[in-house]
Protein backbone atom coordinates (compact mmCIF):
# COMPACT_ATOMS: atom_id res chain seq x y z
CA UNK A 1 0.00 0.00 0.00
CA UNK A 2 3.22 2.20 1.22
CA UNK A 3 4.37 1.63 -2.57
CA UNK A 4 1.41 2.26 -4.53
CA UNK A 5 0.68 5.66 -1.82
CA UNK A 6 4.16 6.75 -2.84
CA UNK A 7 3.74 6.27 -6.41
CA UNK A 8 0.40 8.79 -6.04
CA UNK A 9 2.33 11.52 -4.64
CA UNK A 10 4.73 11.16 -7.09
CA UNK A 11 2.82 11.36 -10.23
CA UNK A 12 0.97 14.17 -7.98
CA UNK A 13 4.04 16.31 -7.52
CA UNK A 14 4.73 15.73 -10.87
CA UNK A 15 1.81 16.76 -12.59
CA UNK A 16 1.71 19.68 -10.01
CA UNK A 17 5.26 20.82 -11.06
CA UNK A 18 4.25 20.41 -14.58
CA UNK A 19 1.02 22.42 -14.37
CA UNK A 20 3.13 25.08 -12.81
CA UNK A 21 5.70 25.28 -15.18
CA UNK A 22 3.08 25.35 -18.08
CA UNK A 23 1.42 28.16 -15.93
CA UNK A 24 4.69 30.17 -15.45
CA UNK A 25 5.42 29.31 -19.39
CA UNK A 26 2.03 31.25 -20.54
CA UNK A 27 2.46 33.91 -17.96
CA UNK A 28 6.15 35.03 -18.63
CA UNK A 29 4.90 34.49 -22.94
CA UNK A 30 1.68 36.87 -21.93
CA UNK A 31 4.19 39.76 -20.56
CA UNK A 32 6.89 39.15 -23.20
CA UNK A 33 4.18 39.95 -26.10
CA UNK A 34 2.79 42.79 -23.45
CA UNK A 35 5.84 44.63 -23.45
CA UNK A 36 6.69 44.12 -27.21
CA UNK A 37 3.18 45.77 -27.54
CA UNK A 38 3.98 48.72 -25.48
CA UNK A 39 7.51 49.24 -26.69
CA UNK A 40 5.85 49.11 -30.49
CA UNK A 41 3.16 51.69 -29.61
CA UNK A 42 5.25 53.85 -27.89
CA UNK A 43 7.90 53.43 -31.26
CA UNK A 44 4.92 54.66 -33.33
CA UNK A 45 4.12 57.43 -31.23
CA UNK A 46 7.90 58.36 -30.75
CA UNK A 47 8.36 58.86 -34.73
CA UNK A 48 4.95 60.60 -34.74
CA UNK A 49 6.43 63.55 -32.37
CA UNK A 50 6.89 67.16 -33.69
CA UNK A 51 10.70 67.16 -31.97
CA UNK A 52 11.78 64.45 -34.60
CA UNK A 53 11.95 66.99 -37.10
CA UNK A 54 12.49 70.07 -34.66
CA UNK A 55 16.24 70.61 -36.40
CA UNK A 56 14.49 71.12 -39.55
CA UNK A 57 12.13 73.43 -39.01
CA UNK A 58 12.67 76.54 -40.98
CA UNK A 59 15.38 79.26 -39.62
CA UNK A 60 18.66 80.17 -39.61
CA UNK A 61 20.94 79.40 -42.81
CA UNK A 62 20.67 76.33 -45.28
CA UNK A 63 22.43 73.35 -44.02
CA UNK A 64 22.19 69.87 -43.34
CA UNK A 65 20.11 70.66 -40.12
CA UNK A 66 17.78 72.86 -41.83
CA UNK A 67 14.33 72.98 -43.99
CA UNK A 68 16.61 72.57 -47.00
CA UNK A 69 18.54 69.60 -45.76
CA UNK A 70 15.18 68.01 -45.21
CA UNK A 71 14.42 68.61 -48.67
CA UNK A 72 17.63 66.94 -49.48
CA UNK A 73 16.50 64.05 -48.20
CA UNK A 74 13.69 64.49 -49.49
CA UNK A 75 12.17 66.42 -52.06
CA UNK A 76 8.67 66.10 -52.06
CA UNK A 77 8.52 68.12 -48.51
CA UNK A 78 6.54 71.61 -49.73
CA UNK A 79 6.19 73.28 -46.51
CA UNK A 80 6.16 73.61 -42.68
CA UNK A 81 2.51 74.12 -40.68
CA UNK A 82 2.61 74.97 -37.21
CA UNK A 83 -0.50 75.47 -35.33
CA UNK A 84 -0.24 77.58 -32.42
CA UNK A 85 -0.94 76.42 -28.73
CA UNK A 86 -0.81 72.69 -30.59
CA UNK A 87 1.67 70.11 -30.77
CA UNK A 88 1.42 70.79 -34.84
CA UNK A 89 4.54 71.52 -35.71
CA UNK A 90 5.76 69.44 -38.44
CA UNK A 91 7.01 69.70 -42.65
CA UNK A 92 3.90 68.65 -45.48
CA UNK A 93 5.19 66.74 -47.51
CA UNK A 94 3.14 65.80 -51.56
CA UNK A 95 3.37 63.60 -53.94
CA UNK A 96 1.51 62.47 -56.70
CA UNK A 97 -0.47 59.52 -55.01
CA UNK A 98 -2.26 60.51 -52.19
CA UNK A 99 -1.47 56.68 -50.59
CA UNK A 100 2.34 57.27 -50.04
CA UNK A 101 2.29 59.74 -46.96
CA UNK A 102 -0.35 57.61 -45.14
CA UNK A 103 2.45 55.44 -43.99
CA UNK A 104 5.54 57.23 -44.97
CA UNK A 105 7.44 59.76 -42.71
CA UNK A 106 8.95 62.99 -43.89
CA UNK A 107 12.28 61.80 -44.77
CA UNK A 108 10.75 59.25 -47.15
CA UNK A 109 11.28 56.34 -44.62
CA UNK A 110 8.07 53.96 -43.90
CA UNK A 111 6.37 54.69 -40.97
CA UNK A 112 3.24 53.99 -39.80
CA UNK A 113 2.53 57.52 -38.17
CA UNK A 114 2.37 58.80 -41.97
CA UNK A 115 3.37 62.55 -42.53
CA UNK A 116 1.09 65.67 -42.99
CA UNK A 117 0.67 66.16 -46.99
CA UNK A 118 -1.12 68.00 -49.37
CA UNK A 119 -3.41 66.70 -51.59
CA UNK A 120 -1.80 65.17 -54.95
CA UNK A 121 -4.44 67.15 -56.65
CA UNK A 122 -3.35 70.67 -54.93
CA UNK A 123 -0.57 72.59 -56.37
CA UNK A 124 2.80 72.04 -55.27
CA UNK A 125 3.23 75.90 -54.24
CA UNK A 126 -0.13 75.97 -52.46
CA UNK A 127 -1.17 78.50 -55.31
CA UNK A 128 -4.63 77.12 -55.32
CA UNK A 129 -7.04 79.52 -53.48
CA UNK A 130 -8.11 76.48 -51.06
CA UNK A 131 -5.75 73.91 -50.30
CA UNK A 132 -6.17 70.58 -48.45
CA UNK A 133 -3.20 68.90 -45.84
CA UNK A 134 -4.21 65.68 -44.36
CA UNK A 135 -2.86 64.03 -41.08
CA UNK A 136 -3.07 60.91 -39.31
CA UNK A 137 -5.62 61.69 -36.41
CA UNK A 138 -3.22 60.21 -33.77
CA UNK A 139 -3.28 60.15 -29.77
CA UNK A 140 -0.85 61.94 -27.26
CA UNK A 141 -0.98 65.04 -29.15
CA UNK A 142 0.63 63.89 -32.35
CA UNK A 143 -0.20 64.46 -35.85
CA UNK A 144 -3.26 66.16 -35.95
CA UNK A 145 -4.72 64.38 -33.65
CA UNK A 146 -5.58 67.89 -31.63
CA UNK A 147 -7.53 69.34 -34.82
CA UNK A 148 -10.95 67.43 -33.51
CA UNK A 149 -10.30 69.61 -30.24
CA UNK A 150 -11.23 72.53 -32.33
CA UNK A 151 -14.43 71.16 -32.29
CA UNK A 152 -14.37 72.41 -28.59
CA UNK A 153 -15.72 76.29 -28.62
CA UNK A 154 -13.47 77.58 -26.09
CA UNK A 155 -10.42 75.47 -27.49
CA UNK A 156 -11.17 77.24 -31.18
CA UNK A 157 -11.53 80.73 -29.32
CA UNK A 158 -8.55 80.36 -28.14
CA UNK A 159 -6.43 79.53 -30.87
CA UNK A 160 -6.90 81.97 -33.93
CA UNK A 161 -3.01 81.80 -35.05
CA UNK A 162 -0.29 79.43 -36.94
CA UNK A 163 2.32 79.60 -39.81
CA UNK A 164 2.44 77.76 -43.21
CA UNK A 165 5.97 77.98 -44.22
CA UNK A 166 6.32 77.67 -48.63
CA UNK A 167 8.20 79.20 -51.77
CA UNK A 168 10.80 79.83 -49.30
CA UNK A 169 9.19 82.21 -46.81
CA UNK A 170 6.92 82.21 -43.75
CA UNK A 171 3.16 83.05 -43.92
CA UNK A 172 0.72 83.80 -41.27
CA UNK A 173 -2.47 81.33 -40.37
CA UNK A 174 -5.71 82.59 -39.07
CA UNK A 175 -8.35 80.31 -38.84
CA UNK A 176 -11.79 81.50 -39.45
CA UNK A 177 -13.88 77.81 -39.03
CA UNK A 178 -13.94 74.33 -38.05
CA UNK A 179 -16.26 72.36 -39.85
CA UNK A 180 -17.63 68.42 -39.59
CA UNK A 181 -17.77 66.62 -42.94
CA UNK A 182 -17.96 63.34 -44.87
CA UNK A 183 -14.99 62.02 -46.23
CA UNK A 184 -16.70 61.97 -49.54
CA UNK A 185 -18.60 65.10 -49.47
CA UNK A 186 -17.43 66.79 -52.58
CA UNK A 187 -18.54 69.95 -51.47
CA UNK A 188 -15.92 70.24 -49.31
CA UNK A 189 -13.32 68.40 -50.67
CA UNK A 190 -13.23 70.07 -53.72
CA UNK A 191 -10.40 71.08 -56.12
CA UNK A 192 -9.14 73.95 -58.76
CA UNK A 193 -11.95 76.46 -57.34
CA UNK A 194 -11.61 79.16 -60.38
CA UNK A 195 -13.76 82.19 -60.49
CA UNK A 196 -14.99 84.50 -58.21
CA UNK A 197 -18.57 83.55 -57.73
CA UNK A 198 -17.45 79.84 -57.70
CA UNK A 199 -15.07 80.84 -54.78
CA UNK A 200 -17.34 82.72 -52.74
CA UNK A 201 -20.22 79.57 -53.36
CA UNK A 202 -17.42 77.65 -51.89
CA UNK A 203 -16.57 80.30 -48.90
CA UNK A 204 -20.70 80.13 -48.07
CA UNK A 205 -20.62 75.94 -48.08
CA UNK A 206 -17.84 76.16 -45.49
CA UNK A 207 -19.30 79.03 -43.24
CA UNK A 208 -22.69 77.11 -43.61
CA UNK A 209 -21.22 74.28 -42.25
CA UNK A 210 -19.04 75.60 -39.55
CA UNK A 211 -19.67 73.82 -36.29
CA UNK A 212 -17.31 77.07 -34.81
CA UNK A 213 -16.89 80.20 -36.65
CA UNK A 214 -15.17 83.27 -36.37
CA UNK A 215 -17.10 85.98 -37.19
CA UNK A 216 -14.94 88.49 -37.22
CA UNK A 217 -12.26 87.29 -39.91
CA UNK A 218 -13.47 88.58 -43.45
CA UNK A 219 -12.69 86.04 -46.00
CA UNK A 220 -13.04 86.40 -49.65
CA UNK A 221 -12.65 85.13 -52.81
CA UNK A 222 -8.93 86.87 -53.53
CA UNK A 223 -8.04 85.00 -50.50
CA UNK A 224 -6.13 81.93 -50.19
CA UNK A 225 -7.45 79.15 -47.68
CA UNK A 226 -6.30 76.02 -46.12
CA UNK A 227 -7.90 73.33 -44.75
CA UNK A 228 -6.43 71.01 -42.34
CA UNK A 229 -8.41 67.61 -42.52
CA UNK A 230 -8.45 64.37 -40.19
CA UNK A 231 -10.55 61.29 -39.46
CA UNK A 232 -13.13 61.78 -35.95
CA UNK A 233 -14.47 59.01 -34.09
CA UNK A 234 -18.20 60.61 -34.95
CA UNK A 235 -18.72 58.71 -37.89
CA UNK A 236 -16.68 55.85 -39.91
CA UNK A 237 -16.20 58.28 -42.85
CA UNK A 238 -16.58 61.67 -40.65
CA UNK A 239 -13.79 64.10 -41.18
CA UNK A 240 -12.80 67.26 -38.67
CA UNK A 241 -11.49 70.31 -40.66
CA UNK A 242 -10.00 73.38 -39.23
CA UNK A 243 -9.90 75.89 -42.36
CA UNK A 244 -7.45 79.08 -41.93
CA UNK A 245 -6.51 81.98 -44.29
CA UNK A 246 -3.39 82.09 -45.52
CA UNK A 247 -1.85 86.53 -45.03
CA UNK A 248 1.12 87.61 -45.45
CA UNK A 249 1.35 89.21 -41.33
CA UNK A 250 2.92 86.44 -39.24
CA UNK A 251 1.58 86.97 -35.05
CA UNK A 252 3.35 86.16 -32.81
CA UNK A 253 3.15 82.27 -30.68
CA UNK A 254 1.34 83.59 -27.47
CA UNK A 255 1.61 80.01 -26.19
CA UNK A 256 5.36 79.22 -26.67
CA UNK A 257 6.45 77.55 -23.74
CA UNK A 258 9.29 75.50 -22.71
CA UNK A 259 10.27 73.54 -25.51
CA UNK A 260 11.11 70.11 -23.24
CA UNK A 261 7.59 70.64 -22.08
CA UNK A 262 5.49 70.77 -24.89
CA UNK A 263 7.44 68.42 -26.76
CA UNK A 264 7.30 65.68 -24.24
CA UNK A 265 5.32 62.14 -25.23
CA UNK A 266 4.15 60.70 -22.08
CA UNK A 267 4.55 56.77 -22.32
CA UNK A 268 1.13 54.84 -22.82
CA UNK A 269 -0.07 54.16 -19.36
CA UNK A 270 2.52 56.11 -17.53
CA UNK A 271 1.47 56.19 -13.62
CA UNK A 272 2.02 60.08 -11.92
CA UNK A 273 5.27 60.60 -9.81
CA UNK A 274 8.47 58.81 -9.57
CA UNK A 275 7.04 55.69 -10.98
CA UNK A 276 6.52 57.24 -14.39
CA UNK A 277 10.36 57.11 -15.23
CA UNK A 278 10.72 53.52 -14.80
CA UNK A 279 10.72 51.91 -18.13
CA UNK A 280 7.64 49.48 -18.73
CA UNK A 281 10.17 47.00 -20.16
CA UNK A 282 11.66 46.45 -16.60
CA UNK A 283 8.50 46.67 -14.92
CA UNK A 284 6.68 44.10 -16.71
CA UNK A 285 10.20 41.97 -16.44
CA UNK A 286 9.89 42.64 -12.06
CA UNK A 287 6.79 41.72 -12.45
CA UNK A 288 7.23 38.37 -14.60
CA UNK A 289 10.01 37.32 -11.59
CA UNK A 290 7.66 37.84 -8.75
CA UNK A 291 5.30 35.78 -10.48
CA UNK A 292 7.84 32.75 -11.25
CA UNK A 293 9.20 33.33 -7.80
CA UNK A 294 5.96 32.97 -6.62
CA UNK A 295 5.44 30.00 -7.88
CA UNK A 296 8.11 27.93 -7.38
CA UNK A 297 8.01 28.83 -3.73
CA UNK A 298 4.27 27.55 -3.63
CA UNK A 299 5.43 24.96 -5.27
CA UNK A 300 8.47 23.64 -3.14
CA UNK A 301 5.92 24.33 -0.11
CA UNK A 302 3.81 21.94 -1.66
CA UNK A 303 6.58 19.56 -1.94
CA UNK A 304 7.51 19.54 1.36
CA UNK A 305 4.01 19.75 2.87
CA UNK A 306 3.61 15.92 1.34
CA UNK A 307 6.91 14.10 2.32
CA UNK A 308 6.34 12.16 6.16
CA UNK A 309 9.32 13.46 8.09
CA UNK A 310 11.77 10.54 8.74
CA UNK A 311 11.09 11.01 12.24
CA UNK A 312 7.56 10.15 12.58
CA UNK A 313 7.75 7.15 10.49
CA UNK A 314 6.69 3.98 12.27
CA UNK A 315 9.70 1.72 12.74
CA UNK A 316 9.98 -1.27 10.77
CA UNK A 317 7.95 0.06 8.23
Amino acid sequence: MRVSADVGRRAIRLASETVNMAVLATVMALFAFGCYAIWDSNQVYHEAAAVRYEDYKPAGAAGIGSFEGLQALNPEVVGWLTVYGTHIDYPVARSDDNMKYINTDATGKRSLSGSLFLDSRDSRDLADFASIIYGHHMDRQTMFGEITQFADKGYFDARRYGTLYFGGRQHGLEFFAFVDADAYDDTVYRFKITGRAERQAYLDTLTARAVNLRADVRVGPDDRIVLLSTCSSGATNGRGILVGRITDTVHDDAFQTDTADRDTIPAIGAPPGAAARIPHWAGAAALVVLTGTAIITVNKRRRISTKTPAATRPLGR
